[in-house]
C-alpha cells in the first residue's frame, strides 16, 4: 500500500504572505491527518520562505502519522533535525536560490558526505531517504552510502506524461526494479497529481510513499482540502 504524505509548504507561504498566523499552519497538519492523510511532509528552506525553522518544533508536537523533513544537509538543516527528530529525513540537493527541487543528488560524487550525514541521523533513530534521479548507477550509490529509502524525482515523468506515459513510465520502472533487488525502500515525489498519480503507482514497483504538496494544494481552491485528500487516496487505493 502506498501511503501518501502531504506537503505543507504552500500553506506556509500563504502563511507568511501576511506575516501573520493565517491559515493555521500547525492546526492545518493537524486537520490533513484527520482527513487521511498518512504524513506531514515539510521543507524547510534557508530563506525560510515556506515552512520556517521554528514551525519545526510545534509541527513534530502534533503530527502524530508520519514526520518527514526534507531540504539540503547544510549544518543549519542538520542541527535542526537532529534536535527535532522526525520520523524520515529526505535528504535534497537544492541550492538556497532554487524555485524548487529540479534534480536528485549525484550519489557517487557525494556518496562519502551522504554516508556521514546518514550514519548521523540513524544514531538519532531517523530513516534517511535521498532524492535522486532514475539512474540504476545513483541508486547503488545511494545503496553504499547507507540510506534507507530513495525517493525517485517524478519531475519528467509528470513533464512527459500526457505525450506518452509509457515513454515518461519507462526509467522509472527499471529503477524501481534496481531499487527492489538491492532492497532499497522508494518514494516519490514531484508533480505528482490527481492525473498521473494511478498510473504511476500502478507502474512503480514497490512504491512505499508518495509526498505531495503543490499540486494538492491547488487542487483543494476548488474540492477543499478534506475531499481532496480523499480523491488522492482513492487514486493510491483503487485497483
Amino acid at each position: 500500500m502506498t501511503r501518501l504524505s502531504v506537503n505543507i509548504n504552500k500553506v506556509a507561504l500563504l502563511r507568511n504572505a501576511r506575516g501573520s498566523n493565517v491559515p493555521n499552519l500547525i492546526q492545518v497538519a493537524s486537520d490533513c491527518e484527520s482527513f487521511g492523510a498518512e504524513g506531514i511532509t515539510v521543507h524547510p528552506r534557508p530563506d525560510q520562505r515556506h515552512v520556517r525553522y521554528d514551525d519545526i518544533p510545534l509541527l513534530r508536537e502534533v503530527v502524530t502519522t508520519e514526520f518527514n523533513i526534507e531540504g539540503n544537509p547544510d549544518p543549519d538543516f542538520l542541527k535542526l533535525v537532529l534536535d527535532n527528530p522526525p520520523h524520515q529525513c529526505t535528504l535534497v540537493p537544492d541550492s538556497p536560490d532554487q524555485l524548487t527541487s529540479d534534480h536528485g543528488w549525484d550519489t557517487l560524487k557525494n556518496g562519502d558526505r551522504l554516508q556521514e550525514i546518514t550514519a548521523a541521523l540513524h544514531e538519532k533513530g531517523i530513516r534517511v531517504s535521498v532524492f535522486i534521479d532514475p539512474i540504476p548507477a545513483m541508486i547503488e550509490g545511494a545503496k553504499k552510502a547507507g540510506v534507507d529509502r530513495i525517493e525517485l524525482y517524478t519531475g519528467p515523468f509528470a513533464h512527459q506524461f500526457s505525450q506518452n506515459p509509457n515513454a515518461a513510465m519507462a526509467d522509472y520502472v527499471e529503477a524501481a526494479k534496481k531499487a527492489n533487488d538491492i532492497q532499497l525502500g522508494i518514494n516519490a515525489g514531484h508533480d505528482l497529481n490527481l492525473e498521473n498519480l494511478r498510473y504511476f503507482r500502478e507502474n512503480c514497483p514497490g512504491l512505499l510513499e508518495v509526498s505531495i504538496g503543490h499540486a494538492l494544494i491547488a487542487d483543494a481552491l476548488y474540492f477543499g482540502l478534506s475531499n481532496t485528500i480523499k480523491m488522492y487516496l482513492n487514486l493510491l487505493r483503487t485497483p
